[in-house]
């Protein structure tokens, strides 16, 4: 942990999306990515984690006269689902052929190795191993991420002679990717207000954030958003995202950084463990506290969090 960024314990946790046809969707991320359903969820929604017990992945909410968002709007650019291990990566490789779906693309990011998707109503999606941290190439200090070539027989060996049997125990969000209208917005919400530390600046068109040292947590990017606006409230896609902070005084301090920059808080729960909150692009961020917060006397001074570059 440094001075500038919240704990390395600081996570992404569920992600909210907003669904047309929630028989279909709720059936491709069990039947094809594995997760599994609440027994408990009515036929409004669809909780999904690896057990269908907390914690969740996902939650799927149907919209009365859903649309796709316009285009040039923002909002989602990928979930990330992280798998535990490359052999467990591999193996949904092959799961993935054998059902028929199609990659969107493939990449060795250096610092993990992804496969790029689409769900069925075309949110994307990104399956990904990490590499161990210590290989993770650095340069004046900062982790290098590039977009190389992946060598997808190379991974789908790495399974080696198991077949995909579903998400394994640890699978879980590991990032976030966003269509942002501007980067200096994004990074005066993800970093000044949210704590996050920039870990990456020199891939052209996007930032990329996190807390700990983590290759990244949060991705925003203005590829096809840049100038856009917001979708309306009856589009698909994201309808927000949680970030988990395990200490409750820092989750009070983004909520007052948010409110000394003139951000409404949405929506907070009965005991005050988390609150909703809107980026400058509409996105939907719940602070979520994982342990209560502390007393306010017991809270050191607000203050703005100082940009590491």
């Amino acid at each position: 942990m440094t001075e500038t960024s919240n704990d390395a314990a600081a996570s992404i946790g569920r992600v909210r999306l907003h669904v047309a046809d929630l028989t279909s969707m709720a059936r491709f991320y069990c039947d094809v990515l594995g997760l599994r359903r609440a027994p408990d969820d009515d036929g409004r929604s669809a909780r999904l984690s690896v057990d269908g017990r907390p914690p969740f992945l996902f939650e799927l909410e149907v919209v009365a006269g859903a649309t796709r968002p316009p285009k040039g709007s923002t909002g989602l650019y990928h979930s990330a689902i992280l798998l535990p291990s490359r052999a467990r990566l591999g193996r949904l490789l092959r799961h993935l052929a054998r059902c028929g779906v199609a990659l969107d693309g493939a990449s060795d990011h250096l610092v993990s190795e992804a496969l790029y998707l689409r769900d069925p109503e075309g949110n994307g999606l990104e399956l990904y191993a990490d590499r161990p941290r210590e290989t993770w190439p650095r340069r004046d200090d900062a982790i290098v991420m590039t977009s190389e070539p992946l060598d997808l027989d190379a991974l789908a060996a790495a399974g080696g002679e198991d077949r995909w049997n579903g998400a394994p125990a640890g699978t879980r969000i590991g990032h976030i990717h966003l269509r942002v209208a501007a980067l200096d917005r994004a990074e005066a919400f993800y970093n000044r207000i949210v704590g996050f530390d920039v870990t990456l600046r020199a891939y052209p068109g996007a930032l990329f954030f996190s807390a700990g040292g983590y290759h990244h947590h949060i991705g925003a990017n203005v590829w096809g958003s840049a100038g856009g606006s917001r979708p309306p409230g009856t589009a698909t896609g994201l309808g927000s995202f949680s970030i988990l902070l395990p200490d409750g005084r820092e989750a009070a301090q983004v909520v007052r950084r948010a409110e000394a920059a003139g951000l409404a808080i949405e929506a907070k729960s009965a005991r005050g463990h988390a609150v909703l909150l809107r980026d400058w692009d509409g996105i939907g961020v719940e602070i979520v506290a994982e342990a209560a917060p502390a007393d306010q006397a017991d809270q050191p001074a607000a203050g703005p969090v100082p940009r590491r570059s």
